[in-house]
C-alpha cells in the first residue's frame, strides 16, 4: 500500500462491506482522492447505484477473490447488522489490514471479538453531509494500530469531509449523538421554521425555499467565519428588535438549549444500547 506526498491514496487495496447511502458516499470520495478502481472491492447484497465504473461489486463474502489482500476493510453495515455480516470478512482481514468501522455505537471491542485481540481496528463516526463532500467525521483508534494505517484511515474519511481524533471512545457515544444525528436536527429545523411561516400565511414553497437557503447560507457562514457562533448570533440580532423577540423564545425556559440537552443525552443512551 502506498499514499502519495499529496494527501493522496495511492493503490491503497479498499475493501468496503455495505455500500449504502454513507458506503457509496465514502466510496465516490476515495475515487476522487485517487483510489485506484481497480484496487476497489465493494460487498453488498442489494442492488445500489453508488459502485463507481471500475470497481468489483459482489453480493457476498464468499464471491470475493482468495488471493485479494485488503490494506483496509470498511465495515458500513447498520450496526444492528454486524454480528452477522462481520464474522464473514475474517480470513481477510486476517490478512493483516486495518478495520474502519463506521457503525454508530459497536465498540472496538466488538471488532477485536470478531477478528482477533490484536486486530488494528479503527472507529469512525461520520455524517450524511460526507455525500457532498462536507462530512464530519471523528476517529478513534485501539493500540494495535501503525501510524501509517491510522494516517490510512483519516486520509479516507478525510476525503468526504473534516476528522478529529479522540482518545476515549465513550466520549464516541455523544460524537453519535451529536454530530452523526446532527444533520437530522439541522433538517428538522427546516421543516419547523418553513411550518411557522407557512402558517402566518406565506406560500408552503417560497416558506420551504426561504427556509432551506437560510440554513445552508448560515452554515457556510459558520464555516467560513472565524467568529464564534455566538457572535455570529448576536450580529443578527439588534436591540429590541424582531429578532431578539424570536430568541426570546427559542432562549427562554425549557427553550430550544434544554430541548437539546435532552435529545443529545437520549441519542447517546441510545448508542450505549446498540454497543
Amino acid at each position: 500500500m502506498s499514499i502519495d506526498q499529496q494527501g493522496g491514496l495511492g493503490s491503497a487495496r479498499v475493501l468496503l462491506v455495505g455500500c449504502g447511502k454513507m458506503g457509496s458516499a465514502m466510496l465516490n470520495g476515495w475515487m476522487v482522492a485517487g483510489v485506484d478502481p481497480a484496487n476497489a472491492m465493494v460487498v453488498e447484497p442489494g442492488a445500489t447505484a453508488g459502485v463507481p465504473r471500475g470497481v468489483t461489486w459482489v453480493f457476498s463474502a464468499d464471491k470475493l477473490p482468495a488471493d485479494f489482500v485488503p490494506d483496509v476493510t470498511v465495515l458500513a453495515v447498520k450496526p444492528q447488522m454486524m454480528d452477522a455480516a462481520a464474522p464473514g470478512f475474517r480470513p481477510f482481514v486476517a490478512k493483516g489490514g486495518l478495520v474502519l468501522s463506521v457503525a454508530a455505537g459497536k465498540r472496538i471491542a466488538a471488532y477485536e471479538g470478531y477478528f482477533g485481540s490484536d486486530t488494528p481496528v479503527v472507529r469512525a463516526m461520520p455524517n450524511t453531509p460526507a455525500a457532498v463532500g462536507r462530512g464530519a467525521s471523528v476517529l478513534v483508534a485501539n493500540a494495535n494500530v501503525r501510524p501509517e494505517q491510522r494516517e490510512l484511515a483519516e486520509r479516507l474519511m478525510a476525503a468526504v469531509g473534516t476528522t478529529d481524533w479522540i482518545d476515549d471512545e465513550d466520549l464516541m457515544h455523544v460524537v453519535t449523538a451529536m454530530s452523526g444525528g446532527g444533520p437530522a436536527y439541522v433538517f428538522l429545523l427546516i421543516e419547523v421554521m418553513a411550518a411557522a411561516a407557512a402558517k402566518l400565511g406565506l406560500p408552503e414553497d417560497l416558506a420551504m425555499r426561504l427556509a432551506r437557503t437560510t440554513v445552508s447560507g448560515s452554515g457556510e457562514l459558520a464555516r467560513l467565519s472565524p467568529e464564534p457562533a455566538a457572535q455570529l448570533r448576536q450580529n443578527v440580532t439588534s436591540p429590541n428588535g424582531t429578532t431578539q423577540e424570536a430568541l426570546a423564545v427559542l432562549m427562554g425556559e425549557d427553550g430550544i438549549q434544554q430541548l437539546f440537552d435532552k435529545a443529545i443525552a437520549a441519542a447517546a443512551k441510545r448508542s450505549v444500547e446498540l454497543g
